[in-house]
């Protein structure tokens, strides 16, 4: 008990006092009986370099193994450039990133290169079988990564330093990004993560940088008590996935994830059998798609042109991995920029209930703010396919300015299997108003908006649920439909410029109320099989009380 107190005390030393300690413990002193007296290492005392030309994998993963055998302690690594390929984390062993210290990601073997950089290669990616066809290549696989951990626990990694991905794949062959070199994911010893982590538990990630993170700048699957805090990450593929974890806090981060999602919880079939994602904390981040690649770590903070071929996704969002599940998230106090919104997606089969999204802010979204979507696309073993839910959401305390408005917010099940017990409440949703020309998916190619009068949504039972694959919305508000339970009060959809659409369509809707509502006056709301509809006290259109609505305009 008094070495894992001693240890935990000098975890909360400042960098200066820690740094302070730094070389007194030479590579004979890391043995148990010593562990009492000596948790702090230096990583020159086992061999590595860090001049950022010597390969010091090896010096790196002799470290961490000496000072688990010893019975853990923290492994500091002072100002320099550590080139490296996998490293193995190992239980009770905390990594210290000093500021000026750079973990660099070396270069993947390019196509036919069987010998890699230097003769390294990053650990192959292990075989997943007979799960591998219901997620994407990545879900499958953590050991091709720059950090690696597998039923490890108590471990950490601290501290200003920086983990640079510049030789790991984003995934995609046939994209530059950055002026970085090209990688093929799927190439035996190609390193595609820059943090792998699976069937762990008490891990702590604080106060470092990621810049270019791969295909994942954390893949986490499978862990439970995972705390992710200050951290900024600057990356060319998502920046986090937590896949099938319970326990988990997200905070004080800043993600710029331009082709990807910023911040995502899943629940795939990666591990073999349906595990949920639950107990999720995403609180106090900034998240984002707007900004060149390397800008966010560096502090320039350079915006894409806005003809820039660039999807700009950045967001947070629940899925598309849906197969455990997912139960009490919370989503508050994030600031999300330049991206597209907050969604929560259920395709295969999971439960998606207990949510709560508060007080967050939206700016510049490219799509719309929300997205709640239940279909069936059903990626995974047919004995385990049920229909998925999607229920008991609170949305409260947005604020949204100048979003796209081809479309509006859609939340959508599909027939026969609704969405349920939707509270919205103290939201302002600001959007550009009518435009005359519309984004379309995945870049900035723009065609004519069509007539909203004659536009219809698809019901994309069994699609990637994407909302911009459903095209222009009939209304700049709310689009809802298959949907049972909904409540909206003090909810104000404010164009800035005049948009002739409805500003809510509801189709099949049962039990719907609206009140305090603010839009311009018009014809604010289309109802569609709509039963139990309740209006009141609103701005947006007089008071009514519906019984059954099949096609009615108010």
């Amino acid at each position: 008990m008094f070495e894992k107190m001693q240890r935990r005390d000098l975890l909360r030393l400042s960098p200066l006092a820690l740094a302070a300690t730094v070389g007194h413990v030479s590579v004979a002193e890391a043995q148990p009986e010593t562990h009492a007296t000596s948790a702090v290492y230096n990583v020159h005392d086992f061999g590595a370099k860090g001049d950022g030309k010597t390969v010091d994998t090896p010096a790196v993963n002799k470290a961490i193994a000496a000072v688990a055998a010893a019975g853990g302690g923290t492994l500091v690594f002072p100002a320099g450039t550590y080139l490296c390929f996998t490293i193995h984390l190992l239980s009770y062993v905390d990594l210290y990133l000093s500021r000026g210290c750079t973990i660099q990601a070396a270069d993947s073997p390019k196509m036919g290169d069987a010998t890699g950089y230097n003769g390294g290669m990053y650990d192959a990616a292990e075989p997943n079988e007979p799960w591998t066809p219901y997620q994407d290549f990545g879900h499958n696989h953590w050991r091709n990564s720059l950090f690696y951990a597998e039923k490890q626990h108590d471990f950490s990694i601290l501290g200003p330093g920086l983990i640079f991905g510049k030789g790991l794949s984003h995934g995609i062959d046939h994209e530059v990004r950055g002026g970085y070199s090209v990688y093929r994911a799927e190439q035996a010893g190609v390193g595609n993560k820059a943090l792998a982590f699976k069937n762990c538990r008490n891990v702590l990630l604080r106060d470092f940088s990621i810049l270019k993170g791969g295909h994942f700048a954390l893949l986490a699957t499978g862990v439970d008590n995972l705390t992710i805090d200050n951290l900024i990450v600057d990356t060319d593929r998502d920046g986090f996935d937590i896949d099938c974890c319970r326990n988990v806090r997200v905070s004080n981060c800043t993600v710029n994830a331009p082709w990807d999602d910023g911040i995502c919880p899943k629940s795939s079939y990666a591990l073999g059998y349906q595990r949920p994602t639950e107990n999720v904390t995403i609180a106090n981040n900034f998240v984002t798609g707007g900004y060149e690649l390397g800008s966010v770590v560096s502090g320039a903070w350079k915006r894409f042109a806005d003809d820039a071929p660039v999807p700009r996704q950045g967001r947070i969002k629940c899925g598309t991995e849906s197969n455990g599940g997912f139960r009490n998230i919370t989503i508050t106090g994030n600031v999300i920029e330049l991206s597209k919104g907050i969604s929560l997606e259920t395709s295969d089969g999971a439960l998606l209930e207990d949510i709560a999204i508060t007080a967050n802010t939206l700016r510049e979204t490219i799509d719309a703010p929300l997205f709640l979507r239940l279909n069936r696309r059903n990626r995974g073993p047919k004995e385990t396919m049920r229909p998925g839910t999607l229920r008991r959401v609170v949305i409260s305390d947005i604020v949204s300015h100048n979003a796209a408005a081809s479309t509006a917010s859609i939340f959508s099940g599909v027939p026969g299997n609704v969405i349920e017990d939707v509270k919205l409440s103290n939201c302002y949703f600001g959007h550009e108003g009518l435009p005359k020309r519309m984004r379309v998916r995945w870049g900035t190619t723009f065609e004519p908006m069509p007539d909203w009068r004659g536009v219809h949504v698809p019901e994309l039972e069994s699609d990637y649920p994407e909302l911009l694959r459903f095209g222009p919305t009939p209304c700049h508000g709310f689009f809802v439909r298959h949907l049972r339970n909904l409540e909206m009060a003090h909810v104000e959809i404010a164009p800035e410029a005049e948009d002739p659409r409805p500003a809510f369509w509801l189709e099949d809707v049962h039990r719907a109320d609206f009140f305090a509502i603010t839009a311009p006056r018009q014809n604010n709301f289309s109802l569609h099989s709509v039963s139990d509809f309740r209006l009141g006290w609103s701005r947006a259109a007089k008071d009514a009380e519906i019984a059954q609505a099949d096609e009615q305009v108010l």
